[in-house]
Parts: structure tokens; sequence; C-alpha cells
């Protein structure tokens, strides 16, 4: 059964990452962080690729695993590093946007239990434009 699950993981993982034409977003190097205590959250982190000609936005993420998902951008002011929420990802026409550490990143709050997979709904607006499925890794 394990080995079932890690086979499904990686060709979801790796259909999410393939980068097809026919879809308008497409998303790479995907890893979900593992909590650092039990109950605590965890971070996501991602590239995602606008293969269309207009800017696509994702307004919420949210994850069955999570009781709450929140963007989040860590900035440098007066020299303190601090983390704020964002109200969306912008994804230029063409571009890219990166989460990552140091910057635009998921944190991921409110654990509904322990998890070795998280799936992560991309949406915009109402419209869920993406789902992505992930193993939790070590930092």
């Amino acid at each position: 059964m394990k080995r079932l699950i890690l086979l499904l993981t990686t060709i979801s993982a790796l259909a999410a990452c393939s980068p097809d034409p026919g879809q308008p977003l497409v998303a790479s190097d995907i890893r979900v962080t593992a909590p650092r205590m039990a109950g605590g959250m965890s971070a996501g982190y991602f590239t995602l690729r606008n293969h269309t000609d207009a800017t696509i936005e994702i307004t919420r993420v949210t994850s069955p695993q999570f009781g709450r998902v929140e963007i989040h951008e860590t900035r440098t002011e007066d020299g303190v590093s601090r983390m704020r929420p964002v109200d969306a990802l912008t994804v230029p026409p063409g571009g890219e946007v990166r989460l990552e550490p140091g910057g635009k990143h998921l944190m991921l709050m409110q654990p509904e239990g322990p998890a070795n997979v998280v799936t992560l709904e991309l949406w915009s607006g109402n419209t869920l434009q993406m789902t992505l499925d992930t193993r939790v890794g070590a930092d």
C-alpha cells in the first residue's frame, strides 16, 4: 500500500511539473516542510509558470490536511526580517512566481493530523486553478 501511495504521489507530482502547453498554469519544485513540532506549522514552496497571455492571480490556497493556509511574504524592514500575509500571488503573462524561503511562501496552519502527503488547492476567486499533491519532506 505504501508503494502504491508513493507511486501515485510521484505520478501526480510529475504531471503537475510537466510543461504541458494546454495547461495555463504549471507548478514545479513543489515542497512542503515537516512541522518542527507535533501540531505545528509547515511551509509550502513551489514555482508557478503562466503559459497564457493574461495575468493569473491566486487569491487563496486550501488544503484538506490543514485548517488554514495563508500566502505570506518575508521582507526586511529597518534591518528586521518580518513575515506578512499577502492578498494574492500574481503570475504575469508568460512569467513565473517563486515561493521560496526568505520570500513568498505558504504557511500551513492547524494540521488536521499527521500527513505524509499534502494536497494544495490553488484558487483564483471561486475558480479552482490547480491541485498539487506532494510528500512532506524535511526542511
